[in-house]
């Protein structure tokens, strides 16, 4: 195809892992012109659009100074080491992914213009890296339902289309969602009262871009896609096509913040900046644009941003992927919002020094394009309130010069009437007013009447939190001292812990105090059914040096929640062998404890509690220097039993309709994975939304031989009408490739030394024979097993396979099944068995039952050396052990993996 303008190319083939509903794109890409050229420039940096001096007086607020970071000690051995940031911020999800805030008092005193440095930062996983001198290269695509599908740079943009600039505030759907973990947990983590930033945005209008691209007829919405690969594939999100085409709402691709080319964390080079919706929508790192009949489809427009009716629980939104998937939840506009931000937390006024009257401060925000019409302050809980002044800085920027431009792009705004800013406020109240008072509490209206609830409405994911802002007044010697609701993060203080604490409902209606009148004592909160893991008897005090000392595999001690446990006597029994509880000695295992034990397991820990870390030892613990550092490249073994080792994902191929095969690069090509034959590794993804670790147990299909990759069958548990599938198994499935995951191993009790000779717990033992039964993707450890013995023309070991599942298509692994066999015969039988066989089937049919095992089984053999493995869902383990053990079959002789 000729093209006349350089900008336009043909549209390459999408990634397969975008989830958007999307016509093909037309053969031909034709060039539609060009539009409202800035000027002819060479561009040969991203400021050769930003000329104006900075002696020019302006009518409006300028940013203030940013400060020279530089890459944080914490952030050296995380996927982000490149990424210089302000030590001030908050970390809310631990060190990585990054999830920030500034501190409150932090935030307002930069005033209207926030910093890159104190900018609230939402990233699900680790930042794109893109260099300076790739920036204007970066290509992006418009696609979908449009006539005139695009292939587009930065270069592009800064050449071909007008620039604008202009203030823009952005909050994150989870701001002070805090007050709702204290009142009820949510699936969200700890935002305090700072998920909100303002800054000046430089770049070009989306209806531009889209406007040239035509949008076809029956185009509804525009999906966004950015570059950042994540566990359930890349982050993608939509919004109402007619909204992105309003020169009223304002929705941008923006290139620079403050005048500076956007920070890693804010989406450097390019991304999308929607004014007047939650921060969710304006995705960074953008790649590509989608015009769609339909809402995106995207794992994290379903399952993040949402706000589910307030009676679905944590638990029960488990089950309901439908309600997830209905519209009417999500979250587009802000909502109404404020808070107080002076008196700060723990703020004290000294009465003899203080003057007559304290000013009280702070913000408010709305959505959608409205304004805030009135901020009110109450000192008697509601039954009266005062009207406190409002300023708008935004309004500035509507007194600019015809012409005016800054950054490289035009500031006018004076046409518009949509507020797309934070406003602040502030009254003046009489100290002595504040000794008498409770309490002090805001609440903001916009210019539709929309006002913040006295009340929390709590929901699953904590999202949109705005009930009145409330500050508690203390009364203490001479003194009065103010107490915020929370603190961010895992922060403590604040009333609400305090309140919780005290065995109080927040929810009561009265903020957990009693009502009006009322003296008995306060609705206590509903008991939280927690299954306690220590031993109250316990009073030791373990120091750092202790815990050290046991960081071997004679005498393991691990920490769970900053309790320690000796895991000596357990090491024989535990069902993933001495390897799981060595590998965790002296380290802190609570996320991966957590996250894999039941509650069953929870509840035998009281019997290995030794005692409890001093604070000094646990801050030691869980210190920077004290994390295990990533394992070195060049070591000749993959998997490390103390520490996650990070592979690449490289390829999936289709086993089966719900199975999988992922291949995994290791750290180089003469690497060996280090996995004995019967044993399993782990392998961790984090969830997008909470950053909690999900962690799970698989036996990989590559043989001991393979160097330099690792290959993992998985069957997919994918959501069905009814169900929520496997958090797992999905996040594997929409994990992209080129996208990295965490192993660590090995793990396991059996071990196959070859020529029938095994070690299970460390204990040799000789076998005969196999008896392997299996289930679906219970295959693969038995696959690892039967493998190894073999392809050892010398090992005499017999084996018997049982291989139950619904359809043929369901078998795993039966090529390679067949193949072993048919190479075997009189050493090795392999037996299929249907329960849902179409007419064909010439094996077996119906469930794997009693008569199956009585009769291809039996009863053991009095020579013995027989063993049994066995793999697969619970029913079926549960039936065999059954069936098994009324045969005459004793513990010893069968093996769950």
């Amino acid at each position: 195809m000729e093209v006349m303008s350089p900008m336009f190319s043909s549209l390459v083939e999408p990634p397969s892992s975008l989830h958007f509903s999307v016509p093909s794109p037309p053969p031909t890409m034709p060039d539609i012109g060009s539009h409202q050229k800035t000027a002819d420039v060479d561009i040969q940096s991203h400021d050769a659009l930003d000329s104006e001096p900075d002696t020019i007086e302006r009518p409006y607020p300028l940013p203030p100074k940013s400060r020279p970071n530089q890459v944080l000690p914490e952030d050296l051995k995380t996927p982000d080491n490149f990424v210089e940031r302000d030590p001030r911020l908050i970390r809310l999800t631990g060190i990585h992914p990054f999830n920030v805030e500034a501190p409150l008092t932090d935030l307002y005193d930069e005033g209207f213009l926030t910093t890159k440095d104190l900018h609230y930062v939402r990233n699900h996983g680790p930042v794109p890296r893109v260099e300076d001198a790739d920036m204007l290269n970066w290509e992006f695509t418009i696609e979908g339902l449009v006539s005139k599908p695009a292939k587009l740079t930065l270069r592009d943009l800064l050449r071909d289309y007008e620039q604008l600039t202009y203030p823009i505030t952005l909050v994150c759907a989870g701001n002070r969602r805090k007050e709702q973990n204290m009142a009820r947990k949510t699936k969200g983590f700890s935002w305090g009262a700072a998920g909100v930033s303002t800054s000046l945005w430089t770049g070009v209008s989306l209806g531009d871009l889209l406007a040239r691209a035509c949008p076809q007829r029956g185009a509804r919405y525009v999906c966004f896609e950015g570059a950042d690969k994540l566990p359930n594939g890349y982050y993608a999100t939509s919004i109402k096509l007619s909204w992105a085409m309003d020169p009223e709402r304002g929705v941008m691709m923006a290139h620079k913040m403050n005048g500076e080319v956007l920070h890693p964390d804010h989406g450097k080079p390019l991304r999308i900046v929607i004014p007047g919706q939650i921060g969710g929508r304006s995705v960074k790192w953008l790649k590509r644009i989608v015009v769609t009949r339909e809402p995106s489809d995207n794992w994290y427009h379903i399952y993040d941003n949402r706000v589910l009716p307030t009676m679905i629980t944590p638990e029960a939104s488990a089950k309901l992927p439908e309600v997830w998937k209905d519209e009417r939840y999500a979250i587009y506009d802000l909502n109404t919002n404020s808070a107080v931000c002076y008196p700060a937390h723990d703020e004290r006024v000294v009465l003899q020094e203080a003057e007559e009257v304290y000013r009280v401060r702070g913000y408010a925000y709305t959505g959608g394009g409205r304004r805030v019409g009135r901020l009110e302050v109450t000192l008697d809980q509601g039954r009266s309130w005062e009207l406190a002044n409002i300023t708008y800085p935004e309004d500035e920027y509507r007194k600019a010069a015809d012409g005016d431009v800054l950054y490289g792009g035009r500031v006018d705004i004076a046409w518009r009437d949509s507020s797309f800013c934070w406003c602040f406020w502030e009254l003046d109240i009489a100290v002595a007013r504040l000794q008498e008072a409770k309490d002090v509490m805001v609440r903001a209206m916009d210019d539709s009447m929309s006002i913040q609830p006295r009340d929390m409405y709590w929901s699953v994911m904590g999202m949109m939190n705005n009930p009145w802002f409330r500050v508690v007044i203390h009364k203490e010697e001479g003194a009065l001292r103010f107490e915020h609701p929370t603190q961010p993060a895992n922060m403590p203080g604040g009333w609400m812990e305090r309140v919780k604490a005290g065995g109080r409902n927040i929810l009561n209606g009265f903020w957990g105090e009693n009502a009006p009148g009322q003296e008995e004592k306060a609705v206590e909160a509903e008991p939280v059914k927690e299954i306690s893991m220590v031993d109250e008897k316990i009073t030791r005090k373990i120091t750092i040096d202790e815990l050290r000392a046991h960081d071997g595999e004679e005498d393991p001690w691990f920490v769970v929640n900053g309790e320690v446990y000796d895991g000596t006597k357990f090491l024989e029994g535990h069902p993933g062998g001495a390897a799981s509880i060595t590998g965790a000695a002296g380290q802190d295992a609570t996320e991966e404890f957590l996250t894999i034990h039941s509650e069953n397991a929870k509840a035998m820990m009281p019997t290995y509690h030794i005692g409890t870390l001093t604070p000094s030892a646990l801050a030691a613990l869980t210190s920077k220097e004290s994390q295990p550092s990533l394992p070195d490249k060049s070591r000749t073994v993959f998997l490390q039993t103390k520490s996650w080792s990070p592979a690449t994902l490289t390829s999936k191929e289709k086993a089966s309709p719900d199975s999988k095969v992922f291949t995994f690069t290791l750290d180089h090509p003469s690497q060996y994975i280090g996995l004995p034959v019967g044993q399993h590794l782990m392998m961790r993804l984090r969830d997008p939304s909470t950053n909690e670790a999900i962690i799970r147990a698989y036996t990989p299909i590559s043989p001991p031989s393979d160097i330099g990759i690792l290959r993992v069958l998985v069957k997919i548990y994918y959501d069905t009408l009814d169900t929520c599938g496997g958090r797992m198994t999905q996040a594997l499935d929409a994990l992209p490739v080129g996208q990295t995951i965490d192993f660590k191993g090995p793990v396991g009790k059996f071990n196959y030394l070859g020529r029938g000779l095994c070690s299970i717990n460390g204990r040799e033992r000789k076998v005969r024979k196999f008896v392997m039964i299996c289930a679906g993707s219970g295959i693969t450890p038995i696959f690892q097993v039967l493998r190894a013995a073999l392809s050892d023309k010398e090992d005499p070991t017999e084996c018997l396979v049982l291989d139950g599942n619904r359809v043929e298509e369901d078998i795993l692994m039966k090529k390679e099944l067949d193949e072993m066999a048919g190479e075997n015969r009189g050493r090795c039988r392999v037996l299929y068995s249907l329960s849902r066989p179409l007419e064909s089937w010439k094996g077996l049919r119906g469930r794997m039952d009693r008569g199956l095992f009585e009769r291809e089984v039996g009863r053991p053999e009095k020579e013995g050396g027989v063993m049994v493995l066995v793999c697969g869902p619970e029913a079926m383990e549960g039936s065999v052990k059954a069936v098994l053990g009324g045969l005459g079959w004793v513990e010893e002789d069968l093996l769950f993996f």
